[in-house]
């Protein structure tokens, strides 16, 4: 199985032009699913055939991580990923036939995301000391997150040379290897202008070679989004908001503060780089549930 799954990989990361972070995805999804199979077959994972797994095997896989209280996200994209494995190896002969062809998706909850109210992003953004190499890269981070709602992938694959700082705008990579610009705010290009002429220049001189990303690390590698939820989780903890608050609260915050203040949907859609804008209604279902929770919370025959 295992060599399977290796030409698989190979096809993302060739013929797709997957991102790292989404090829590692599919192998913690794969490697999850041959986990269970090899139990419930009681055999070595590396001894198993594609040809083994049926459709009732897989329907015990997706009703075990039921039982493990998965998130229906977790489960319908395990099976998303299963599914793309096997129709990769069909198209390559492997087998004749699709056995998940006739696994159903699970229903998945609708769940509005979780965003934070102005006031509250207003002091998790500020809180970083300028005083200090870190904070101002920190601050820089921050003020890019919610200055521009982009997705924490596309912030840390962002090289120097993608900002346009006359334009007030950074180019980014998105999902499918979409390029878009997104335009940056007055106090996103002053944090950024900061770290650039004060911080950046240190964290290089820790790094021999050329050094390309716009954001790095301590060590002068390029920061990492795992880098990224890490600092927000401390800095979040340091104001006392949300102990959850992650790099996507910035995203759904950005788009839900866009709407409120009166924003066009289809304009939200193109800067948060949404292919559909079914995707990006969802930010109207929020902005309303606040809405009549104030309305409930304030009138006076509500």
């Amino acid at each position: 199985m295992y060599g399977y799954f290796d030409g698989f990989l190979i096809y993302l990361q060739v013929e797709k032009n997957a991102s790292p972070h989404t090829v590692q995805n599919y192998q913690r999804d794969l490697f999850d699913g041959l986990t269970f199979f090899a139990r419930e077959l009681s055999r070595d994972d590396y001894t198993l055939h594609p040809s083994e797994i049926t459709v009732v095997l897989f329907r015990n896989y997706l009703a075990d991580m039921r039982a493990r209280n998965k998130a229906g996200a977790t489960i319908s994209r395990r099976l998303s990923s299963w599914r793309s494995f096997y129709r990769h190896i069909c198209r390559e002969g492997v087998l004749n036939e699709n056995p998940l062809r006739r696994i159903s998706n699970p229903r998945r909850e609708k769940k509005l995301p979780g965003f934070l109210a102005e006031e509250d992003m207003a002091k998790l953004v500020e809180v970083p000391e300028r005083s200090s190499i870190l904070g101002i890269r920190d601050r820089a981070v921050l003020e890019t997150l919610y200055g521009t709602g982009i997705r924490v992938s596309e912030m840390v694959g962002i090289d120097i040379g993608d900002v346009d700082f006359k334009r007030a705008a950074v180019k980014v990579t998105g999902k499918g290897n979409r390029e878009r610009i997104a335009p940056l705010g007055e106090f996103a290009v002053s944090a950024l202008n900061i770290y650039i002429k004060k911080a950046r220049t240190m964290l290089i001189s820790k790094r021999t070679g050329r050094v390309d990303a716009l954001f790095l690390n301590n060590r002068g590698g390029r920061l990492t989004d795992r880098g990224v939820r890490w600092l927000i989780k401390r800095y979040a903890n340091l104001v006392r908001i949300d102990p959850e608050t992650s790099p996507h609260t910035f995203r759904h915050s950005y788009a839900t503060h866009m709407l409120d203040h009166g924003a066009d949907l289809r304009a939200v859609q193109e800067l948060l780089g949404h292919a559909r804008l079914s995707t990006t209604q969802i930010y109207t279902h929020l902005s309303r549930e606040r809405v009549k929770r104030i309305y409930d919370k304030t009138h006076p025959r509500a």
